[in-house]
């Protein structure tokens, strides 16, 4: 194989060049309601050549090796025409060329699970909730896994091999009350490991039914001002939609009014506040030890004891921003050139206990987990899946319909407390970005306190 790639990138005529070529088994299970609707396997073979020429990037994709040569010369004309036209001629900047294997060896590896054994679990699974309660009036049970071989080579010596696993699943409910209340409530779960992630989660297929129906009964909230407490999970999901993407570097470079908002040193937060992008975190969705441009994923302190202290680079980002390439270049597929992506992206622990945070608070919302959310500039919007009422220190009533928005700056300067009790979680959808959606990515959080939070609502 390095052979034949080796061929085409010395015939390219390109002054860089580099392929990526991915092999992917892939199985799925779906049931909604009592109806098995998605049940099957794929397997898939296909490549990129991506090559630099005058300044220009040009870019063909092939699902046969035959074809590596001629879409190698192919991508290099494409190059040629758009580097006669660039106003900015790209640059790259240095890394070492690498040579690494990085495979995966588990005994529940999913390639060897029988697929009427993924079906028989997920059935499984879809019985529980169905039958936890009359009120439960639809199910969906979602299984998915994947198994991927990433080869990539560059015209600079670097070859490299990596395995990616990634196995998904979804637990979800829906209840009625007969008269137009619907609610709903899921259990995801996911990681880089094996089947045996998947195994034994009985006890979160009743969770998901019983909190669905225990919705129900629960308060809208009333609109207005609280302090808030976001579980780990929300948090994560904040700190990555609302900031992390901010500190993207090909998004901030095309950015002046954000580039000046995001200048290293400026003050986000307090000081006990820390965010980092950590590049490879074993067995989390996504995880690889170097990223789709062969350079090696670093730990980045995004912000630093309340400071923006770092953004995340591809090699072209750092050589157009005069920095260091952090291991941040991510493609979802092999169809997709390496754009600047998160990889796993946390809030790091602080020093309050959970009970610690909620005892001075008089009148506030604990919110959890995340349906949802949309950010435009620095406002944010994002949907609680379900939320208590916090009253005199102690966690009451259940609610639902919990909006919470806000100026992102705002709202991270409003951070009060943060708990020691960080947790790292793959979800199971993944990040969207350009035309690139569905890249499994990690996020974290400890439970974070934050004052002076907008609740839309009755």
């Amino acid at each position: 194989m390095e052979q034949r790639i080796r061929k085409a990138i010395e015939r390219s005529g390109a002054d860089y060049a580099e392929v990526r070529i991915e092999r992917s088994q892939r199985s799925r299970v779906l049931y909604q309601r009592e109806k098995l609707e998605d049940l099957g396997t794929a397997n898939e073979l296909g490549g990129m050549v991506r090559c630099l020429k005058d300044g220009g990037w040009g870019v063909a994709v092939f699902n046969d090796l035959e074809e590596m040569e001629a879409k190698a010369a192919e991508a290099t004309d494409a190059a040629a025409l758009v580097g006669a036209r660039a106003s900015s001629p790209v640059r790259l900047a240095s890394v070492p060329s690498v040579r690494i294997e990085h495979r995966i060896e588990r005994d529940d590896d999913v390639r060897n699970v029988p697929l009427r054994e993924k079906k028989e679990l997920a059935e499984a699974y879809n019985r529980i909730i169905l039958g936890e309660s009359k009120s439960i009036v639809a199910s969906q049970v979602q299984y998915a896994d994947a198994f991927r071989e990433i080869t990539f080579a560059n015209s600079e010596g670097s070859f490299l091999v990596q395995e990616v696993p990634d196995i998904t699943l979804i637990l979800a409910a829906v209840a009625s009350d007969g008269a137009g209340n619907i609610q709903q409530a899921f259990e995801p779960i996911g990681s880089a490991l094996g089947f045996d992630t998947v195994r034994g989660k009985e006890d979160e297929a009743r969770r998901a039914a019983k909190r669905a129906v225990a919705m129900l009964d629960a308060e809208p909230v009333k609109a207005g001002q609280y302090t808030v407490i976001l579980d780990p999970r929300l948090a994560g999901v904040f700190i990555h939609e609302a900031f992390g993407h901010f500190c993207e570097a090909d998004f901030l470079y095309k950015n002046p009014q954000l580039a000046e908002i995001m200048t290293l040193g400026n003050e986000f937060g307090t000081s006990d506040l820390n965010v980092v992008d950590e590049g490879y975190v074993p067995g989390r969705r996504g995880n690889t030890p170097y990223d789709d441009e062969g350079v090696e994923r670093k730990k980045t302190f995004l912000i630093r004891d309340g400071r923006l202290s770092g953004l995340l680079h591809s090699r072209e980002t750092a050589a157009t921003m005069d920095a260091e390439p952090t291991g941040n270049a991510r493609a979802v597929s092999y169809e997709h050139a390496p754009i600047v992506r998160m990889t796993n992206t946390y809030i790091e622990s602080g020093a309050s206990s959970f009970e610690e945070m909620i005892r001075d608070v008089e009148r506030g919302v604990y919110a959890i987990e995340a349906y949802g959310g949309q950010t435009e500039f620095e406002q944010f919007s994002f949907s609680a899946a379900y939320a208590y009422e916090i009253v005199d220190g102690e966690v009451g009533g259940l609610l639902r319909d919990v909006i919470l928005s806000g100026n992102l700056f705002e709202t991270l300067r409003s951070i009060d407390r943060i708990g020691n009790d960080r947790e790292l979680t793959g979800g199971v959808g993944g990040c969207g970005k350009d035309v690139q959606a569905g890249l499994p990515v990690t996020v974290g959080s400890p439970h974070i306190r934050i004052r002076n939070v907008t609740i839309g609502g009755k």
